[in-house]
């Protein structure tokens, strides 16, 4: 017979803090957003370029020159890796530390990808240090995971 008052209970499931909720929702966007842009460019690439390239000389913009340089095959990389950085997200957002993981892999692949594609010599200063502070961020809220 059990004693009163010394009934089990069950555990108690880890409530997500609510940076890491603000975390994953500025994922959701910026990474959903990207994830958009990269697969419409690359599915409507040659017109994408031709507007681009008006704005370019009309407003004396720099740096679109890449864009064309890259191709439709970079845009849909992006794209797909965009879409693996939101489903880490989404496993983080669930508590599932796996998520952290591909999330992390992921983040790696988009600082690569443009060296690759574009013959770069050296990852964005911009794109390590946001990635890095995502990931740190991220990586604070692993003992909560599961």
């Amino acid at each position: 017979m059990e004693e009163p008052g010394l009934t089990p209970t069950p555990e108690a499931k880890p409530t997500r803090p609510s940076i890491l909720t603000v975390l994953c929702i500025l994922t959701f966007i910026g990474s959903g957003m990207n994830a958009f842009s990269s697969l419409f460019i690359s599915g409507f690439y040659d017109a994408v370029v031709e507007v681009v390239k008006v704005f370019a000389e009309k407003f004396n913009i720099p740096g679109m020159e890449e864009m064309t340089a890259a191709g439709p095959a970079y845009f849909f990389v992006s794209g797909l890796f965009y879409l693996g950085s939101l489903t880490g997200a989404w496993m983080m957002f669930r508590l599932r530390k796996t998520g952290f993981h591909v999330y992390t892999v992921f983040q790696i692949l988009l600082i690569l990808a443009p060296m690759y594609f574009l013959h770069l010599p050296s990852p964005g200063f911009v794109e390590i240090f946001f990635s890095g502070l995502f990931v740190l961020l991220y990586s604070r809220h692993l003992k909560i995971m599961a």
